[in-house]
């Protein structure tokens, strides 16, 4: 295999809920960073229309994910997920 084959594009998932004051605030942060700073495609995901991400993050949404990597619960970590992105 060769190292200099293609790399997928990251991606971003913000794991949320109905009525979560603080996913709402998490997002309306990473609108505001994304005007300042490439960010990659946001999705974003009710936690519990998944039981597997249910179980797994329920009591901690909301939560940033880079691909499959949790960046940040509750509130948003901007030099964590900026230093992140910078990684290989």
């Amino acid at each position: 295999m060769s190292a200099g084959g293609p790399q997928t594009q990251p991606a971003l998932t913000l794991l949320t809920r109905a009525e979560c004051g603080l996913c709402e605030e998490m997002l309306a942060e990473l609108r505001a960073l994304a005007a300042r700073a490439a960010l990659p495609p946001l999705s974003i995901i009710d936690v519990d229309c998944d039981p597997q991400l249910q179980r797994r993050y329920g009591l901690k949404v909301p939560v940033l994910l880079l691909d499959s990597t949790p960046v940040c619960s509750h509130r948003l970590d901007a030099p964590e997920l900026l230093r992140m992105l910078k990684r290989p």
